[in-house]
This record gives C-alpha cells, structure tokens and sequence, in this order.
C-alpha cells in the first residue's frame, strides 16, 4: 500500500466536504417532490437536517481549500485567474445559499436555490482546472 502523506490527508477532507455541499444540494433537489407529497413541513425538516452537514462541509471546504493554496504554491498568472474565479464561485455559492435557506417565498427559495446549485457545480468545474495543474 502507497503511504498516506498531510497531503493526502488534505484533499480527502476536502473532496469528501465537495460531496457534502454539492452532491448534497443535488440529491436533496431530487428529493423536494416527493418530499412535498409527504407534507408540506417535510422539505423544510429536510433541509433543516441538511444544514446541520452542509455548512460545516462548507467550512471545511474553505479551510481546505486555503490548505490547498498553501501547498500547491504560486503556479503563474493563469492559475492565479482561475483561483481567483474559485475564490469568486466559493463567495458565491455560499452566499447563494445562505439567502436560500432564509428566503420566506418560493420563489426566492427557487431562485436561490437554483444558483446555489449552479455556482457549487461551476466552483467544482474549476477546482478540477486548478487541480489539473
């Protein structure tokens, strides 16, 4: 067996808190309408679950992420622009979020939602830029 190095370690915790955040979001999107036809609280109780795993997946996804930076260095400008843009996705994945899980209508629930969603896929798009360099 290979040995396990801190680096390892790092892009574990750091793949495994991606999973949370974002195929959480996706698998939970699945689920609203049969959640629905259970009751009307029931999304909500769901959501509220998800949020108990998912924002501590968010900071460990940002802790981790700075990690990342950290051991991989400066790599040039064209790296740095992309990390610049993961930097911008990441902001707004969870801001996109955070008015989501606080919205009061649907269609700001909806709204938010869906760009929660697509900023969390675009910011795992260009994690998998970064780590091709």
């Amino acid at each position: 067996m290979k040995p396990i190095h801190l680096d390892t370690l790092r892009l574990f915790l750091h793949v495994l808190a991606a999973t949370v955040w974002v195929g959480g979001q996706i698998t939970l999107a699945a689920l609203v309408p049969a959640l629905r036809a259970a009751g009307s609280d029931v999304p909500k109780a769901a959501a509220k679950a998800f949020n108990r795993v998912a924002w501590p997946a968010f900071a460990v996804l940002v802790v981790t992420g700075a990690w990342n930076v950290v051991a991989e260095g400066d790599k040039g400008p064209a790296y740095q622009r992309t990390l610049m843009l993961k930097y911008t996705l990441v902001l707004a994945s969870g801001f996109t979020a955070y008015v989501h899980a606080r919205a009061t209508s649907r269609r700001t629930m909806a709204v938010f939602g869906a760009l929660t969603g697509l900023t969390a896929l675009a910011t795992l798009f260009v994690g998998i830029l970064l780590a091709g360099d």
